[in-house]
């Protein structure tokens, strides 16, 4: 067989006998924002490439490397780099690594990623809890013959960020000195960025923020009925009616700059995720 499920399940069965243990929470690295997986404890690693069914990432500044451990005391799965829908993958591979972790019990995921900042509010370096998102890909992970052993045929999407997984980021936020403003991500295939009339329409449809991934994952997440944050860093100003070439050193940087702060905040949400953990048990 080589359905859906089948090749999540052959990535899944490859994992576990490699040592992978079950992650309580995959976390999603974008550009620039890839220093956390050094945080990890009892840590292993494996490229893309070396996962059956697992597409190789084609960006530069994306390792494409899967690492496992505990944060926090917390077993986590992170994926340094992610796979994107502009590299030519199809959307099936781009979620495909999310679906294998959720098969070997994965109960949530936090989202990072390096996105433009639409509204005036909004500064570089910026960190954002999405709050909502637009589909603008042109694409869905969810198209084609449904299986129902990962997740329903219209699954529910009135709530696709965890309402209580943002209240505790923000709490975290606040604790730590640091505002986490919410907002709605406009999802867009990219490779390329925006012109000032596509910025004015988002503006114009409701988007605090435009990216070119997160959304395909939050899909997927949300179809298998997983927990999701989203955790933007705003790395360009979107200001049509000020509009400067594309910088991407200037993009990588202002995401460095956000990263101590970004990691700061996963490691505490980590560790309140594992204290109540415990509770429950």
């Amino acid at each position: 067989m080589d359905d859906l499920y089948s090749r999540v399940e052959e990535s899944a069965a490859f994992l576990r006998d490699r040592g992978l243990p079950r992650p309580s929470l995959v976390i999603v690295l974008g550009s620039g924002l890839d220093g956390l997986a050094s945080r990890l404890e009892a840590a292993g690693s494996l490229p893309f490439g070396e996962v059956p069914r697992f597409a190789s990432s084609t960006v530069d500044f994306h390792a494409g490397t899967l690492h496992w451990g505990r944060l926090a005391g917390l077993p986590v799965t992170v994926l340094e780099g992610r796979l994107h829908y502009y590299e030519g993958h199809s959307m099936a591979e781009v979620v495909h690594p999310l679906r294998a972790l959720r098969a070997l019990g994965a109960e949530g995921v936090v989202l990072c990623s390096a996105v433009g900042g639409l509204a005036p509010s909004l500064a570089v370096s910026d960190v954002v809890a999405v709050r909502d998102h637009i589909n603008l890909m042109g694409a869905n992970p969810l198209i084609g013959p449904n299986d129902e052993r990962l997740g329903p045929r219209f699954p529910d999407f009135s709530a696709p960020y965890s309402p209580a997984w943002r209240r505790l980021a923000g709490e975290l936020a606040a604790a730590a000195g640091h505002a986490l403003p919410e907002g709605v991500l406009a999802g867009v295939a990219g490779p390329n960025l925006e012109t000032a009339a596509e910025y004015r329409f988002l503006r114009s449809i409701g988007a605090d923020l435009v990216g070119m991934s997160m959304v395909p994952e939050t899909l997927a997440a949300v179809h298998m009925g997983m927990e999701v944050l989203g955790l933007a860093v705003v790395t360009d100003r979107c200001d049509p009616d000020a509009l400067e070439p594309v910088d991407v050193p200037a993009i990588l940087a202002a995401a460095a700059a956000a990263r101590p702060r970004l990691e700061a905040l996963i490691l505490d949400f980590a560790k309140a995720l594992n204290e109540r953990k415990g509770v429950e048990q």
